[in-house]
């Protein structure tokens, strides 16, 4: 596995609690990075050789910022690209935002913002438009992360990375609770495909508080604090993974008929059956299907 970028959940912890998000973020869930772990996650990323970006994100990484800052000054100092994803929450005017991006100024390469119906009352929220302000005036490279409604029938899906503009939901995660009542269901049997990831090289994997590096958030292929981040991408091999393997061989449908699962008839997407069917399996794969922050436990 050729790994170009780890995306590093500094905490689960967040200011929202969004309906969509796949990570169950919220102000009362538990798990944050410390810097001596973030320290040995960035020594063992930088024995990749692969590997070329590092993003904080969460959760939201600026509510731990003393933290946020250290990564990133370790990571830039290694020879990183560097970025961090946020919801922009500590923009609440213009000068107010310079203060808190000034110190990653010469350090980051992008700033990626969430801004959609689920953060605020406004696509393009006050808190966002002083962030953006703020970066522009910094130098700081931004992108957007805006995703759908569910009724959004023209919105784009992603492919291993959330795309450009506004992207459609991906039915995982809190939205598996919140948001299936106002989707299109369709048969079962036609998510025969991994819509979203590239399992067999997916290129950037997300590291969680616990070490946990998922493939697919909520599905693990090691610890770093158990295996060096190294030994994982080169024994990594997904055919013989015992939930990336028959999700390549036949999506979400072929989970099911592997393991027997008890399923509905109806699903919104790929992501809905297969998280639905994760859940069915936790018990089966406990060091796999973990942890218990991204199953709303």
């Amino acid at each position: 596995m050729q790994l170009t970028g780890l995306h590093i959940l500094l905490t689960y912890q967040c200011t929202f609690q969004c309906d969509h998000c796949f990570v169950w973020g919220s102000p009362f869930h538990t798990g944050v990075i410390n810097l001596a772990q973030l320290h040995e996650v960035l020594t063992q990323a930088s024995k990749v050789e692969s590997l070329e970006w590092i993003y904080f994100e969460g959760g939201e990484p600026f509510l731990y910022y003393p933290v946020l800052m250290r990564g990133v000054q370790m990571a830039t100092a290694m020879g990183f690209h560097v970025g961090i994803v946020t919801n922009a929450f500590w923009a609440t005017a213009t000068q107010d935002a310079l203060i808190w991006l000034k110190p990653f100024a010469d350090l980051i390469e992008d700033l990626t913002i969430s801004s959609d119906l689920y953060h605020y009352s406004q696509e393009n929220s006050e808190q966002v438009r002083n962030a953006c302000a703020a970066a522009e005036v910094l130098g700081i490279p931004i992108g957007m992360i805006n995703v759908a409604q569910p009724e959004a029938t023209n919105a784009a899906q992603s492919s291993g990375q959330i795309p450009g503009g506004e992207s459609a939901v991906m039915y995982r995660g809190r939205a598996t609770s919140e948001l299936v009542k106002r989707a299109n269901l369709k048969p079962w049997g036609r998510f025969t495909t991994c819509a979203h990831e590239n399992l067999r090289d997916p290129g950037r994997c997300h590291l969680d508080p616990f070490g946990n590096l998922h493939i697919c958030q909520g599905v693990s292929i090691g610890n770093v604090f158990k295996t060096p981040l190294k030994e994982i991408c080169e024994s990594y091999y997904a055919e013989a993974h015992p939930v990336c393997g028959p999700l390549l061989r036949g999506g979400p449908v072929a989970l099911v008929e592997e393991y027997e699962l008890v399923h509905d008839d109806r699903y919104a997407d790929a992501c809905h059956l297969c998280y639905e069917s994760r859940l069915s399996l936790r018990e089966r794969f406990p060091e796999i299907l973990l942890p218990d922050q991204m199953y709303g436990e």
